[in-house]
């Protein structure tokens, strides 16, 4: 759909934008309902962050903005309110502006992680997981399972203090939940997730030790650069069921919809429209 004066613009607010995939999965949704808005990335290193936002909102024609790496946590010393799962999270990836002009926002990466793996038949009910980094997506997804009623739960993170800080944060919401930190060591776990950007850059080590990970782990990924990045294939190589990353994005985008308050769709319905190039 052409853009025009009255074009509703959803920022993709990041760095580097060589990797953004959402706009190739958004924007063809729109133009098959004929909705005029667009999702438009915008490239926003960390220093510039802070003033960069406030001036993207106070654009009459913004929707909200999705918020990916750097400022995925950085964002939320930014907001007026934010949803528990943010919270919980300590990290943000959907922002919109109230009625009252604050910024309002929420975190939908572990949600669309959880969906997906539920969606392949798994079980995330007293399961365990270990999730490989500690950062806005780690934390996410790690509250989003606990959520889902996950037994119990590893993680770890190249800073440690990132990983003890999430596993107090677990700890005080869900105190049913065995939480253990330190170690990356993927043996005896249901779940094995890379929440790291290991596997963006070609040559990059494993998040973990490929061979102790069981044939019957479902093994999930974030890293988006690819459709399958090492570690993905390295599990399937293995005989596990996999998630790779770009399943994550389809499952949350009909949460980030209704959050923006535009017309909700289904995974199935994206992927059939979306044309994604890597």
């Amino acid at each position: 759909m052409p853009l025009n004066g009255n074009t509703q613009l959803i920022a993709h607010v990041g760095y580097p934008t060589s990797t953004f995939k959402a706009p190739m999965i958004y924007n063809p949704y729109f133009d098959s309902v004929g909705l005029n808005a667009c999702v438009v990335p915008m490239g926003v290193r960390d220093a510039d962050f802070a003033v960069s936002l406030p001036a993207i909102f106070r654009m009459s024609n913004v929707l909200g903005a999705l918020i990916t790496m750097p400022h995925k946590i950085s964002v939320m010393a930014m907001l007026g309110s934010v949803s528990d799962t943010a919270a919980i999270s300590g990290a943000c990836n959907a922002v919109r502006r109230s009625a009252d002009g604050r910024l309002e926002g929420d975190m939908f990466d572990g949600e669309g992680f959880v969906r997906g793996i539920l969606r392949k038949g798994r079980t995330v009910a007293g399961a365990s997981a270990l999730v490989v980094g500690a950062g806005g997506v780690g934390s996410a997804i790690a509250a989003s399972l606990a959520k889902a009623g996950l037994g119990r739960i590893g993680l770890h993170d190249i800073n440690p203090a990132m990983a003890e800080a999430l596993a107090g944060r677990l700890a005080r919401h869900y105190p049913g939940l065995a939480v253990g930190t330190g170690s990356n060591d993927p043996a005896g776990f249901d779940i094995v997730i890379n929440a790291t950007p290991l596997g963006m850059a070609a040559g990059d080590p494993m998040p973990v030790d490929m061979a102790r990970v069981a044939p019957s782990s479902f093994v999930g990924e974030v890293v988006m650069k690819q459709a399958k990045t090492a570690f993905v294939m390295a599990a399937e190589a293995r005989g596990c069921q996999v998630q790779p990353g770009i399943d994550m994005l389809f499952e949350q985008i009909p949460a980030y919809l209704e959050f923006f308050g535009l017309p909700a769709t289904t995974p199935e319905t994206l992927r059939s429209l979306a044309q994604i190039s890597y």
